[in-house]
C-alpha cells in the first residue's frame, strides 16, 4: 500500500461494459440520450433543467482536463422510470399504432460511472480502478418552478473491483445532495470532490479489511441483528449504527457467504471483511438508482464498524456483534 497508484497511457479508450448497478435500470448509451431523449423544463417558465445528457458531458469533460494523462473509458450509464409521451399530432392515435417519430422518452433518474483503468491497485487478488460518476433523479427536482431553484445531484469517486464491477464508495468520497442553478457550478463541484478525494487513504480502510475474519457464528449473528434492526424501537436505533439495506439484501448477503464464487466464505466457515464488504456492495446493486450511492456508503461504514469492533473499540456497530 505504501507504493503510488500504477499508471499506464493508452490513447484510445473502450467503452466500460461492467454493470455497477442492475436491477431496476436499463444499460444506455451517451449517444442515445442525446438523439432519442427530450428534456424536462420546468412548467412555470418551458425552461430546461440540466439534463442528463449535460450532467454526463460536464462529468466526462472535466475528468478529461483533470486527468489528461490518462485511461479513461467512456460512461457506463444506467437509466430507469421512463417518462413516455406523444406529439400532439398523434394524442388521439391508440398507443398500438403510434410510429417512433410520434413518441416522446426521456428518463427520470440515471446513473454513470466513468472509469480510469490506469489509476489501479490491487486488494487480496482483486484490482480496483479508479471510478468517478454520479446520479440525477428528476424526482428530487421541483419541476413546477421557474429556472433558477436548486437542481439536485449526487456526486462520487472511489474504486471499482473489476472482478464483480462492484463500486467502492465511501462518504469522504460522495457528495449526497449537491444543489446548483447551473453546469457551471455542477462542474466546479466535481471539480472540488476530486482535488479533496485522498485515493490512498480509501486504499489503506479497504486493504486493512482483508486482516479481519469474522466467524461462522459471528456472521450467522450479524446477519439476525441485520434483520431485527427494521424492529426495534426507534430510541435503540438511534442508538447504533444505521442499516439502509432491507431484508432482500440481507439475504442475498446470507445466500452468497455460502454460494458466491469470488467472495464466500472461506473453507472452516470464516470470512474476511474485504469479502463481507463485497458481498454487501453486491446485495445492494439491486437498489434504486436514487437510494444506490447512500447503500453503498452505508456498506462500508457497517463493515469498517464491524473492524472496529473486532480491534476492541467501542463503536456503534458493537450491537451487530454483541
Amino acid at each position: 500500500m505504501d507504493e503510488p497508484l500504477k499508471a499506464t497511457v493508452i490513447n484510445e479508450a473502450p467503452s466500460s461494459e461492467g454493470a455497477f448497478i442492475l436491477a431496476n435500470t436499463l444499460p444506455t448509451s451517451l449517444k442515445e440520450i442525446q438523439e432519442h431523449h427530450i428534456i424536462p423544463v420546468y412548467s412555470k417558465d418551458n425552461e430546461p433543467l440540466i439534463s442528463h445528457c449535460d450532467f454526463i458531458e460536464a462529468a466526462v469533460e472535466t475528468v478529461q482536463r483533470l486527468f489528461p494523462f490518462e485511461t479513461i473509458l467512456n460512461p457506463a450509464i444506467r437509466i430507469s422510470h421512463p417518462i413516455k409521451g406523444r406529439i400532439p399530432s398523434a394524442r388521439n392515435k391508440p398507443a398500438k399504432d403510434l410510429e417512433d417519430w410520434e413518441k416522446t422518452l426521456y428518463y427520470e433518474r440515471a446513473a454513470f460511472a466513468i472509469e480510469i483503468p490506469s489509476l489501479n491497485e490491487t486488494i487480496d487478488g482483486n484490482t480496483l480502478s479508479l471510478t468517478i460518476g454520479g446520479v440525477k433523479a428528476y424526482n428530487l427536482d421541483s419541476l413546477h418552478q421557474k429556472k433558477g431553484v436548486d437542481e439536485h445531484f449526487k456526486l462520487f469517486i472511489g474504486f471499482q473491483n473489476k472482478v464483480c464491477t462492484n463500486l467502492c464508495v465511501w462518504s469522504d468520497g460522495y457528495v449526497s445532495d449537491l444543489r446548483v442553478k447551473s453546469i457551471d457550478q455542477l462542474t466546479k463541484a466535481i471539480i472540488d470532490l476530486v482535488v479533496r478525494y485522498q485515493a490512498e487513504k480509501q486504499l489503506q480502510a479497504l486493504s486493512q479489511l482483508t486482516d479481519y475474519y469474522l466467524t461462522e457464528h459471528q456472521f450467522a449473528q450479524f446477519i439476525g441483528r441485520c434483520r431485527l434492526y427494521q424492529y426495534l424501537p426507534q430510541v435503540q436505533r438511534s442508538e447504533i449504527q444505521l442499516l439502509l439495506m432491507g431484508d432482500q439484501q440481507v439475504s442475498c448477503i446470507a445466500r452468497d457467504y455460502y454460494r458466491d464464487q469470488s467472495f464466500c466464505r472461506m473453507p472452516d466457515g470464516t470470512i474476511n471483511l474485504w469479502r463481507l464488504y463485497n458481498l454487501f456492495t453486491g446485495a445492494i446493486k439491486s437498489s434504486y438508482i436514487d437510494t444506490y450511492l447512500d447503500r453503498n456508503v452505508n456498506s462500508f461504514a457497517l463493515v469498517n464498524g464491524l473492524l472496529q469492533s473486532l480491534q476492541g473499540l467501542q463503536t456503534p456497530q458493537n450491537w451487530f456483534l454483541n
